[in-house]
């Protein structure tokens, strides 16, 4: 079996034609091995030459709904689109969530008469499963419980970029097993890069997600490890980590701090697992609460690639857009 998924580049010319039109994008399994090669392609080719792209969603309206706060999701998703002439509302609903004032239903059906996307930044997955079951225009996961596509995109499209490919590819992943854990494992397992996921015990990964992964492991060759050892880190090209406490679950900060502590990415761990040779490179989905999950020393690193990962949001969704949205 091929241990990477092939993904054909062509960094001469943009893709030439949208091959997601009209499509949601809730989950990572939504999408096949050739249109995450078509959407990292396009985000090439935009980041190298956004011209050829002016113009190209001029006439498309796209609304954002924001139930938690956000720095790099919200000023990617209204920034990055308008540079391919789209008009981006954004809508707080951080003081009321979406279906506690009318259905999730209505809200859909009611939105599909005026814009031409729904990108939603939510608590409850189950939120945007009947947004899109309802809504006639795309409905675009921009984070919730379950998953966080756009991340994983951007952040393999990144780890991509400084690997040159994804052949051999190891990304370590330590921490919760959440929403990042989750869109990072189903992308790796789809593109053949080998992913283990570093937990606390009881902070596993979705055992359903963890079944998704291994199903798509078995096509592409990629070893799908879970581990509670920070140790099992060793031999990556990566270690990624996210803030121990996600947003929505401050109460529970008090009783992970204790159980967490371990798994710090600090330069001791660092050093340990390249004793003799270079760290691997860090992620991070940012925001990174420093002293917590990851210290100075590591992120300020000239290993650390968070800022990588937070510049390629903005061109990795609005290569999707792009495909999701442009008129063949």
């Amino acid at each position: 079996m091929p241990h990477s998924a092939a993904i054909v580049e062509n960094k001469s010319a943009p893709a030439p034609r949208p091959m997601l039109s009209g499509r949601d994008l809730l989950s990572i399994s939504q999408l096949s091995v050739p249109e995450v090669g078509a959407i990292f392609a396009t985000a090439g080719a935009m980041k190298q030459d956004l011209t050829p792209f002016a113009g190209s969603l001029a006439g498309r309206s796209i609304i954002g709904l924001f139930e938690k706060p956000s720095l790099r999701t919200r000023v990617t998703f209204e920034v990055g689109p308008q540079k391919l002439g789209a008009y981006v509302m954004y809508y707080d609903h951080s003081k009321q969530r979406i279906g506690e004032r009318e259905s999730p239903k209505d809200y859909a059906k009611n939105l599909e008469r005026w814009v031409d996307c729904i990108v939603a930044r939510v608590y409850e997955h189950r939120v945007l499963a009947e947004m899109a079951e309802h809504a006639s225009v795309p409905v675009i996961n921009a984070l919730c419980d379950l998953e966080h596509p756009c991340q994983a995109l951007a952040d393999l499209f990144t780890l991509r970029e400084h690997l040159g490919s994804f052949e051999g590819a190891r990304l370590a992943y330590m921490g919760d097993g959440n929403n990042v854990c989750h869109s990072l494992m189903l992308l790796c397992a789809k593109l053949g890069v080998d992913f283990t996921a570093i937990t606390p015990k009881g902070f596993e990964p979705q055992f359903s997600v963890v079944r998704d992964a291994l199903s798509d492991a078995k096509t592409t060759g990629a070893r799908i490890t879970l581990s509670h050892s920070p140790d099992a880190a060793a031999g990556h090209h990566a270690l990624y980590t996210d803030c121990w406490v996600s947003m929505g679950q401050d109460h529970q900060k008090a009783i992970r701090d204790g159980v967490f502590e371990q798994y710090q990415v600090n330069e001791e761990l660092m050093q340990k697992l390249a004793p003799t040779g270079q760290w691997p490179l860090f992620m991070h989905c940012l925001p990174a609460h420093r002293g917590e999950e990851v210290t100075d020393d590591v992120i300020d690193s000239p290993r650390s690639i968070v800022f990588d990962q937070a510049e390629n949001r903005m061109w990795v969704q609005n290569a999707l857009l792009w495909h999701v949205l442009a008129r063949a």
